[in-house]
């Protein structure tokens, strides 16, 4: 089996329980997975493999719990830069039905890009709407060829604006067939064996854009196949409104209705909970994506990480959709988490340490994954080098895991995903993106004049 020794790191974070920070540290990998870490003197001489990594920061993969690559084709539609979740969503659903197969998987290959130059090593995305000929396959074709750990959310709308929805009919799709694709999904893609590199996840999209037999029905075909479960849930006040005009419950309540609460289950936004509903996530280890950019952005408020960090309950975080966040720097968004934890006044209310534990151990957690997340022997060689010798970090080198956060978010200059290095020197090796990108704006362009 092939082997690879990186030594000589500034400073190697492990992010297991002891928090161990390692001067001149390195590991060394055995095809897929790590087998030691700890000072470079302690590591074996020579492998198939050798980097050095003297002047860098050595950190775990980081981990993005919630996408929408497809959003990388609208971000900043002029029409849809100042709205809140619905009018948004309004106004960008007619463009989305414009939506291929080559859109999906191009839109794909340019969020993974960006996730991946950004530390990202494990992504999940949320694709729910499936015009014309797309499928989830398409951008499962796209992460194959990238080279990510990828765990895609089969999402569906089966609720249309004749029945009651946000989105127009369309969009949506027949119960029946959108079950019957999401076990296709499962049978074909889905592993559920240590190193994965492909994970299927049961995701339904929202409580205004699916009716409760899909939610029902949905939870019960991912138990059955050992799969979890996905959807978003109280991100504004309007969802919380028409939950209570439809189903007289506030979301939480209705999802917890529903079957939809278990370690099995993260929710994404999870913005407008209140005590009871936050003890109710801590007790049934209910995990929950934090997405603070697009919070921000469409005006929906503040998530209580902070509580939740406090009562135990399982957090990650996600980049959310790019036409939501118009990014998709995991690293940014740890550093949005951060802030967004003190804009109200604790200056304490989230570490930077704390930040990249979400974005590492948390995420891991929130996706059902003990393989991943740290710098630990039998941990899947999933890691991430920066450079610390530059501008943007002079100055900071006092404590270098805070300058990745407190600075201005950059790039990795290394990653390395399941024992192969994907991002050399800066440079992804995986892909080649000037035909991506022009592609990409071709498509983008194509579907925002169509409407």
């Amino acid at each position: 089996m092939p082997t690879l020794l990186v030594k000589h790191a500034d400073l190697l974070v492990t992010m297991d329980d002891d928090h161990r920070r390692i001067i001149d540290g390195g590991l060394f990998v055995r095809d897929n997975v790590v087998q030691q870490v700890g000072p470079t003197a302690e590591l074996p001489d020579d492998a198939d493999q050798v980097i050095d990594a003297r002047g860098m920061i050595l950190l775990p993969g980081l981990i993005n719990t919630h996408h929408h690559f497809y959003q990388t084709l609208t971000r900043a539609v002029p029409a849809a830069q100042d709205a809140t979740l619905f009018r948004w969503l309004k106004t960008l659903y007619p463009i989305w039905a414009g939506l291929t197969s080559e859109a999906v998987y191009t839109s794909a290959l340019v969020g993974l890009a960006e996730l991946m130059l950004s530390g990202c090593t494990t992504a999940s995305d949320h694709l729910y709407i499936y015009p014309n000929d797309c499928r989830i396959d398409d951008e499962i074709h796209a992460a194959q060829e990238i080279g990510i750990r990828f765990q895609p959310c089969r999402g569906s709308m089966s609720l249309g604006e004749s029945k009651g929805g946000l989105p127009p009919d369309s969009v949506v799709e027949d119960e029946d067939f959108i079950l019957k694709d999401t076990q296709r999904a499962i049978e074909t893609y889905h592993d559920p064996d240590p190193y994965a590199m492909l994970r299927i996840v049961v995701a339904p999209c929202s409580p205004f854009s699916v009716t409760p037999d899909l939610m029902r029905e949905a939870a019960a075909l991912a138990r059955s196949c050992g799969v979890r479960l996905h959807t978003h849930l109280a991100e504004t006040l309007d969802e919380e409104k028409f939950c209570l005009r439809e189903f007289c419950r506030r979301p939480v309540g209705y999802a917890e209705d529903l079957g939809w609460v278990g370690d099995d289950v993260w929710h994404v936004h999870c913005v407008h909970l209140n005590e009871e509903e936050v003890s109710l996530f801590a007790q049934t280890g209910t995990g929950v994506c934090h997405c603070p950019s697009s919070n921000m952005r469409l005006a929906s408020g503040i998530a209580p990480v902070r509580a939740y960090l406090d009562q135990g309950v399982r957090v990650g975080i996600g980049v959310d959709g790019s036409a939501s966040n118009d990014s998709s720097h995991l690293l940014a968004e740890a550093r949005m988490a951060l802030l967004l934890q003190r804009v109200s006044g604790n200056p304490a209310g989230l570490s930077a340490e704390e930040a990249l534990w979400l974005a590492t151990v948390g995420g891991a957690r929130v996706l059902g994954r003990d393989d991943i997340g740290q710098l630990v022997p039998d941990k899947a060689a999933d890691f991430i080098g920066l450079r610390l010798n530059r501008l943007d970090y002079a100055g900071a080198l006092h404590d270098p895991l805070a300058a990745l956060v407190f600075c201005a978010p950059q790039r990795v200059d290394l990653s390395v995903i399941n024992g192969q290095v994907v991002v050399e020197d800066g440079y992804l090796l995986t892909v080649d993106l000037e035909p991506v990108i022009e592609r990409h704006n071709r498509i983008s362009r194509e579907l925002v004049e169509a409407v």
